[in-house]
C-alpha cells in the first residue's frame, strides 16, 4: 500500500470517528451527566433505548448492567430491533423465551470498558455470553459482526456504551 494511500485512509478513518463521536452527544446528552449515570440509565435518559430496556428488564438484567462493571454495551437502537422480523421482539420478551433472550442480550456486552479507540484495534471481542463478535474497520465505518457502529464512547460510571443500527445475534 502507498504511503498517500495509507495516508488517506488514516484521516478518512479518523473523520469517521470524529463523526461518530460527535453523533454520540445526540445520543447521550452533555457527557458529563451521561458518566454520573450507569449504563442503564443513561440508555433510557438517551431516548432512543425504550426496546432495550424493556428487553433488560425481561431477561433480568438491568440490576447486572447497573452493577459495578466495567461493562461495554454495543447497544441496538429501537430502529435497530424495528429491523427484526415482525413479532421477535414481543416473542422474545415471553417468559418462556427468557434463556433465549438473555442470550442475545449478552451478547451485546463485553466485560471491561472498551472504548472506539481501543475497539479499531481489535478483529474480534469475547462477548459476556462466551461467544464472540467479529469486528471489521473500513473506511466506511467499524462493523460489530452485521451492525454498524453509529456512535461510540457514550460515557457511563460503569462502562461505555457504542451504538449500533442492528440487534446482532449469537451464531450468525
Amino acid at each position: 500500500m502507498s504511503k498517500r494511500f495509507s495516508k488517506f485512509f488514516g484521516i478518512a478513518l479518523m473523520a469517521n470517528f470524529v463523526l461518530a463521536f460527535m453523533a454520540s452527544t445526540a445520543y447521550a446528552g452533555h457527557h458529563k451527566e451521561a458518566a454520573s449515570k450507569d449504563i442503564v440509565d443513561t440508555a433510557v435518559a438517551a431516548g432512543q433505548f425504550e426496546t432495550l430496556a424493556a428487553a433488560l428488564g425481561a431477561a433480568g438484567l438491568v440490576d447486572t448492567l447497573k452493577g459495578d462493571g466495567p461493562f461495554t454495551v454495543f447497544a441496538p437502537t429501537d430502529a435497530a430491533f424495528a429491523k427484526l422480523p415482525e413479532g421477535t421482539v414481543e416473542s422474545l420478551l415471553k417468559p418462556e423465551n427468557r434463556d433465549q433472550l438473555i442470550a442475545i442480550l449478552t451478547y451485546h456486552v463485553v466485560a471491561g470498558k472498551v472504548k472506539a479507540a481501543d475497539v479499531v484495534k481489535l478483529s474480534e471481542a469475547e462477548t459476556v455470553n462466551g461467544q464472540s463478535v467479529s469486528i471489521k474497520v473500513s473506511d466506511s465505518g467499524v462493523q460489530v459482526d452485521n451492525a454498524n457502529v453509529i456512535a461510540t464512547d457514550i460515557g457511563a460510571s460503569n462502562g461505555v456504551i457504542h451504538v449500533i443500527d442492528s440487534v446482532i445475534l449469537p451464531g450468525s
